[in-house]
């Protein structure tokens, strides 16, 4: 499932999950660590993570399945690259997320 991101706009809450759960995974969230500061090829992560190719296909398939990653392929390699658009609704639902502190009032919906 491929996630449609319009700009400047927050994630639903179940692409939120999705999102999430893609990240929860320490590999993946160590690619999307190593995506930021550019494209990549398979061949270099696979040497950055020290995994094998099957296990990064599935991390990749994960991470591009929730519209985190995208890829392109040059000849037998493929060059991956993080969505900025998902990535940025993604930060935007979570700057959404407002902690009322702990309040000594009670319940704010029922004023208690």
């Amino acid at each position: 499932m491929s996630i449609n991101i319009k700009p400047d706009t927050t994630l639903s809450d179940p692409d939120v999950a999705l999102v999430c759960r893609a990240l929860g995974e320490e590999t993946r969230l160590k690619i999307v660590r190593l995506l930021l500061v550019g494209e990549a090829c398979a061949c270099t992560l696979l040497e950055d993570l020290s995994v094998t190719q099957p296990t990064l296909s599935h991390h990749m398939k994960v991470l591009s399945e929730c519209s985190l990653v995208v890829s392109r392929k040059d000849g037998k390699w493929t060059y991956y690259s993080l969505d900025c658009a998902t990535l940025g609704a993604f930060r935007n639902t979570i700057d959404s997320l407002l902690c009322a502190g702990n309040s000594a009032k009670g319940c704010v919906r029922c004023s208690q």
